[in-house]
């Protein structure tokens, strides 16, 4: 255990590393090599813009902004995926008749829905949710619907001698705790994905805030400090919903998978 524990502290040690040498090797081809802040702004530049943009006390409203996006498109991918993805794993009819409308409707593209979106929504933040959902409910579908499908039979069958036999009981206690780690990572994907079409269903004017309404009209300007400061912080902000996710299903959800049952 100690020996663990040493080696990830090391592990620590070795990621901030590699972080101070990405940001050195920047600095060097920014401010030496290229020396045009339009290409490539220097951290430094970066650094400087961030204190301006908190200074301007605008960066709070579109971080809350995006968080309010992001919550619609997210929460409504899990209140339709999850059920739709458990109907269709545990009921083979439902399968065959619902099938074939997911598959034609998941290669399209999130942005090519945005025409409707506006038509639909108008230029609002459920217009920003709709395309967020788009690209989040698929994954959640796919995913919970696998995992259903992979129960082991001998649990159903387990479950039903043992006096659950109602499909609602079977689901509830038998087939979605052992679906439950296909649905987390349905869940951990949908939310990627839903973070990456933040920026493009920002793009569009559904607010005048917003991170990635902010990083086009940064752009816009020419102002490329900004706009990287705006990428760092999508980057920062998709980084900790996944490890907070992670921390919370790992730590309450799937203990018995590490054998922590305590």
């Amino acid at each position: 255990m100690g020996r663990r524990n040493h080696d990830d502290g090391k592990n620590r040690y070795l990621g901030v590393l590699a972080i101070i040498l990405a940001l050195a090797l920047w600095q060097f081809i920014a401010s030496v090599i290229i020396h045009y802040s339009f290409i490539l702004p220097a951290p430094t530049d970066v650094v400087t813009a961030f204190i301006s943009l908190l200074e301007e006390g605008t960066l709070v409203l579109d971080i809350q902004a995006s968080l309010i996006h992001f919550a619609i498109g997210l929460g409504m991918a899990l209140l339709v995926g999850i059920p739709l993805g458990i109907m269709m794993g545990w009921n083979r009819r439902l399968d065959a008749f619902l099938d074939p409308i997911v598959e034609l409707l998941r290669p399209i593209p999130p942005l090519a829905w945005i025409p409707f979106a506006i038509i639909w929504f108008g230029l609002t933040a459920s217009a920003a949710g709709f395309i967020i959902f788009v690209g989040a409910v698929f994954p959640v579908i796919i995913n919970t619907y696998s995992g259903f499908r992979s129960v082991p039979r001998v649990f159903v069958e387990a479950g039903r001698m043992l006096g659950c036999t109602r499909s609602r009981d079977l689901i509830r206690y038998i087939a979605f705790p052992a679906a439950l780690p296909s649905v987390a990572a349905g869940i951990r994907i949908a939310t990627g994905v839903g973070w990456m079409c933040l920026v493009a269903a920002e793009l569009f004017g559904v607010s005048n805030y917003g991170l990635g309404q902010k990083l086009w009209f940064y752009y816009n300007i020419h102002q490329m400090d900004s706009v990287v400061v705006y990428m760092i912080l999508l980057g920062m902000i998709g980084l900790a919903f996944d490890m907070v996710f992670r921390y919370y299903l790992d730590r309450y959800f799937l203990k018995w998978q590490t054998g922590e049952v305590a």
